[in-house]
């Protein structure tokens, strides 16, 4: 049952966006500084992208012997309550085995954005700026370019900033250390 709102355009705190159902069309809907934004559900392209990435983060987590880290896609993420901001990665790799529906930006090892062409920069930017601030170790983003092509960028946390570590991009495979477990990658594969 969705919760009824006092003000219907917000601002809204973390918890009630916790609150609320989850759209029945497969949408993300998520709360950035206060503001709900609703994004269409994923194309199938983007979900495969996202499922063949976790598929070989989960893979390298699994070489490692790394028990205590969790491959998981799509969950929500509460960021920051005083930034009344929480996010829905594409995929994330948890340091706490993954129960609930929610889970606190310190149990985030590693998360993945996969850029849609849709998605503006200023909502990127904010995104990145909120993992970091929240303390999120490792970011990397994907652009799609029509999912054509795409390009891995991975990010290491440094001083409260993301910096850049590596660009990968499709059919120059590299290895990917800006992680919680050094990762191989070709960003080509992710559409196979």
């Amino acid at each position: 049952m969705t919760a009824v709102m006092e003000h219907p355009i917000g601002p809204y705190s973390v918890q009630d966006w916790l609150a609320l159902d989850p759209p029945v069309d497969g949408s993300r809907l998520e709360l950035i500084l206060g503001h709900l934004h609703m994004t269409p559900a994923p194309s199938g392209e983007h979900q495969r992208a996202a499922f063949r990435l976790a598929r070989l983060v989960e893979d390298a987590v699994d070489a490692a012997s790394r028990d205590d880290l969790h491959v998981v896609p799509a969950v929500n993420v509460r960021i920051s309550t005083p930034w009344r901001t929480a996010l829905i990665p594409d995929v994330v790799v948890l340091n706490t085995p993954p129960r609930g529906t929610s889970f606190p930006a310190e149990a985030l090892a590693l998360a993945v954005e996969i850029w849609s062409p849709g998605n503006p920069k200023a909502e990127r930017e904010t995104k990145q700026t909120a993992y970091a601030a929240a303390g999120v170790p490792f970011l990397w983003t994907i652009v799609q370019g029509r999912l054509r092509n795409p390009i891995l960028t991975a990010l290491r946390l440094d001083g409260g900033r993301y910096i850049e570590e590596c660009v990968v991009t499709a059919g120059m495979p590299a290895t990917i250390d800006a992680g919680p477990v050094p990762v191989r990658i070709d960003p080509a594969t992710l559409l196979r």
